[in-house]
């Protein structure tokens, strides 16, 4: 099922950092030394063989999956059998699966050493190619492409199994009087990125999907429209609300990294103010919006080319900027315009399928800490400047977080760790294998036994990357809670190549990330205050920068606080708001408050050099 999402021009939230302790009481110790992510990287490729849709290769790993959908597009007289099923159904969406075959080609072209060395590269090609061979079919003529199979409503009504279904495969395509600019221009962006893949294994096949790609940037340049106003079957689902420009720069870059050819470098600088490439500054990276993406991708030109980039130099340094502003707005040091967080240390975009952020924002930050750390560089943002191995210490705080170290203890990975959902929201992995159980499962049969049991998934979806816990790093695994439950290509697709960068760097250069007051939770229920943290005065005294730090702690709880003790600790300068007690860098109410209201904000100020203070509620009493 898909998801929509909320698109920001203008910066988010004013919060530098989200922090208080929210780990369960009951939640296990987490060893994130003890990480397998050569072991998550295998899996998350596993999720892509369980999602392919089509005739199923005879070496196959997912076993309880079968053939499927093997006459889509004939009745349209188009062969458009293969390609990749969208999430926990059976549409095959074309925008979000170009995006997830862009990003497993970014993985492969940034990380293809790491991804031999993991003995998995072979695995990475095949999981492109599953997708890079259905756009080459449905590409059947230069300014044609059919961009779905299958529509939403029907396909959602019914809860079967791939190999059983019965709902309408009608398909959808784009031309000259239908143009569809975002699909055509991922689709270019993905088969390029491809053709990068594939150049050293494959020469031939690269250079057809570079034929692909030109064809398909070209018409998606020349007959420009927004996708969903010509297939209005995919705006339910797949809306786009950043436009298309978005796509067409994103095409355009990956055909000059595909090809070095300068006419795509004059494009995205020509057009880089039009198209907002170098006017939007955003906090999110995702299938519907490619900014972040394609400013990082932008800024490796310059990292790579320096003073070849000549003539081009001003209108990239632009673009890094905006690229900069993104990697500071994750790592909560962008003047307070940051990406939000949960108490547990996630970043925390949308509460539909949030873990797809917190995928692509690691990629980006991971791909820009080896482009800083190859140019010798360091990331200067607002609120101080951030070595390379810092951003890849944060970025594998959000990996780390996916894989369990989490309030709940709970990989959010299937069939990683032994604590991971069970209920997953997918029908595949719901309903007994066609081999297991060879017998038709009906559409509202599927509903009425399997959908709504409380049993455990009789298939293990090994791989698939959840939507992910709540803003409060609560999850609930049932499966009817598909906005957390359902895993999807878009989520899954970048973290794939994070994962293998992640296997080859030594623990002690990368040590844990700990997030703002990570520690252990007062209650089962979770932390009764929500922190916010600002910076609101600096200053320099003999040669040492100061910050005056305000926290606001709100009652979230829902009942008045009548006791609280805190422990703040890395506090080196006076503080104000609190009373110190006998015990070691614990505090409770100041003198003049007996209680906190439900709603009420409790303000914490001090002043010191270095990083934040660090604020956990240890014990606290309602009225």
């Amino acid at each position: 099922m898909a998801r929509l999402t909320m698109n920001k021009k203008t910066p988010a939230s004013c919060m530098l950092i989200a922090a208080t302790s929210l780990l369960l009481a009951a939640a296990a110790v987490v060893d994130a030394s003890s990480f397998d992510y050569t072991g998550a990287f295998d899996k998350c490729l596993l999720f892509f063989e369980a999602q392919r849709s089509g005739k199923l290769p005879a070496d196959r790993r997912v076993q309880w999956r079968g053939d499927s959908a093997l006459t889509d597009g004939f009745s349209q007289g188009v062969d458009l059998v293969g390609g990749y099923y969208d999430s926990g159904d059976h549409v095959k969406f074309g925008l979000p699966m170009a995006y997830a075959v862009t990003m497993l080609s970014w993985g492969v072209v940034e990380f293809e050493k790491e991804m031999v060395a993991a003995n998995k590269l072979r695995r990475a090609l095949a999981a492109i190619r599953w997708g890079t061979d259905y756009f080459v079919k449905a590409h059947t003529q230069p300014n044609t492409f059919w961009a779905q199979v299958g529509d939403g409503d029907s396909d959602h009504l019914c809860w079967e199994r791939a190999e059983d279904m019965t709902t309408p495969r009608t398909a959808f395509k784009i031309d000259i009087n239908h143009p569809g600019s975002e699909v055509a221009g991922e689709t270019a962006a993905a088969l390029a990125a491809a053709a990068k893949a594939f150049k050293p294994y494959d020469s031939m096949y690269s250079d057809l999907l570079l034929l692909h790609a030109k064809q398909l940037f070209t018409f998606a340049d020349k007959f420009r429209g927004k996708y969903d106003e010509s297939l209005k079957i995919a705006k339910k689902f797949y809306p786009s609300a950043s436009g298309y420009q978005d796509e067409l720069l994103w095409a355009a870059a990956w055909l000059y990294e595909a090809t070095g050819e300068e006419c795509y470098l004059h494009y995205v600088s020509q057009n880089a103010e039009a198209f907002g490439g170098t006017g939007w500054a955003v906090t999110e990276f995702s299938w519907d919006n490619k900014y972040a993406g394609l400013q990082v991708l932008l800024s490796k030109v310059l990292f790579e080319q320096g003073g070849r980039a000549a003539g081009y130099a001003d209108t990239l340094k632009q673009y890094q900027a905006k690229a900069e502003f993104f990697l500071c707005a994750c790592l909560q040091k962008n003047n307070g315009h940051n990406v939000k967080m949960t108490p547990g240390g996630l970043l925390y975009v949308s509460d539909w399928s949030n873990m797809q952020y917190v995928s692509s924002s690691s990629f980006l930050l991971t791909v820009y800490a080896d482009y800083l750390a190859e140019s010798r560089g360091t990331l200067k943002c607002p609120d101080g400047e951030v070595k390379p191995a810092e951003i890849l210490r944060f970025a594998r705080s959000q990996v780390d977080y996916v894989l369990g170290k989490n309030p709940k203890g709970m990989s959010y990975m299937v069939g990683y760790g032994s604590f991971y959902p069970k209920h997953v929201h997918h029908r595949g992995a719901s309903i007994p294998s066609v081999y297991a159980m060879n017998a038709t499962v009906g559409c509202m049969e599927g509903f009425d036994k399997y959908y709504n049991s409380k049993n455990a998934d009789p298939n293990v979806l090994y791989g698939a990357l959840v939507g992910g816990p709540d803003a409060n790093d609560g999850y609930t695994d049932d499966r009817c809670n598909y906005q957390h439950a359902e895993p999807t290509l878009v989520g899954n697709a970048p973290i794939c190549g994070v994962f293998a960068r992640l296997a080859t760097e030594p623990a002690d250069n990368t040590p844990d990330y700990s997030p703002p007051s990570h520690g252990s939770s007062p209650s089962k229920g979770g932390s009764p205050l929500e922190f916010v943290h600002t910076v609101t005065n600096s200053w320099k005294t003999n040669g040492v920068d100061y910050y005056r730090h305000v926290v606001t702690a709100k009652n979230t709880c829902g009942h008045a606080i009548a006791y609280l003790k805190l422990q703040i600790k890395d506090v080196s300068g006076p503080i104000y708001g609190v009373s110190k007690t006998n015990a070691k860098d614990k505090y409770e109410f100041p003198s003049w408050m007996t209680s906190l209201e439900a709603g009420a904000q409790l303000t914490i100020v001090y002043i010191q050099g270095g990083p934040a203070a660090k604020i956990t509620v240890v014990e606290y009493k309602t009225a």
